[in-house]
């Protein structure tokens, strides 16, 4: 199993990453493979930072060839992936904007139809936007026709819309906590539903 965690904050060392690397260290422990994409360095390769719709359906124009194109190629045979963002004005950031609507390039041949999906925010206050910031989030990944998980798991509880976190989130040992338990959840949903990613190798 595949998991990507995607950083949609400018910072790659920042809290949200922090998150992130925590989700990934359980998906490591529990058997799985990560990996870590900085969308912001993967936006600075590209033409345009920003979808304009110069095709439809789209080509790829605008970046390909560069380390975007490569990023999008890796997410075309992911299991799950995990999306990270700061809460920026109760929202999410502009960088994962800008690679999310860039990924119409994944859409049209859905691509990440049934991966699984979960969310993770970090605002600067208890309650600064963080559950806004993941339904934005979700909404984003339920357009590509992903399988959306919240932070829920047979050895803990039902769980919530996802993983949040009151910067700093290194202090926050619940935000931590409900961060590895969305990790193994997402891991857990994308080993049941491998089957149903099958045409993604079949050319359907």
């Amino acid at each position: 199993m595949l998991i990507i965690a995607i950083n949609g904050s400018p910072n790659a060392e920042g809290n949200t990453a922090l998150m992130l690397r925590t989700a990934l260290d359980e998906i490591t422990t529990a058997g799985g493979e990560g990996h870590f994409m900085q969308v912001s360095d993967l936006l600075a390769k590209a033409k345009v930072p920003y979808c304009v719709v110069c095709s439809n359906p789209c080509e790829g124009r605008c970046f390909r060839g560069t380390a975007l194109e490569a990023a999008y190629d890796l997410l075309r045979r992911c299991d799950g992936i995990i999306m990270g963002s700061p809460v920026y004005f109760c929202t999410v950031s502009a960088q994962i904007k800008a690679f999310w609507d860039k990924a119409r390039y994944l859409r049209k041949d859905k691509a990440l139809l049934n991966v699984v999906g979960g969310a993770l925010s970090v605002g600067a206050g208890r309650f600064g936007g963080q559950e806004s910031t993941l339904r934005a989030l979700q909404d984003m990944m339920l357009c590509q026709g992903m399988t959306v998980v919240g932070d829920g798991f047979n050895d803990n509880d039902s769980g919530h819309l996802g993983a949040c976190a009151q910067r700093m989130a290194k202090d926050d040992q619940d935000g931590l906590k409900r961060t590895r338990i969305l990790a193994r959840r997402v891991l857990e949903v994308a080993q049941a539903t491998a089957s149903l990613r099958v045409h993604r190798t079949q050319g359907k």
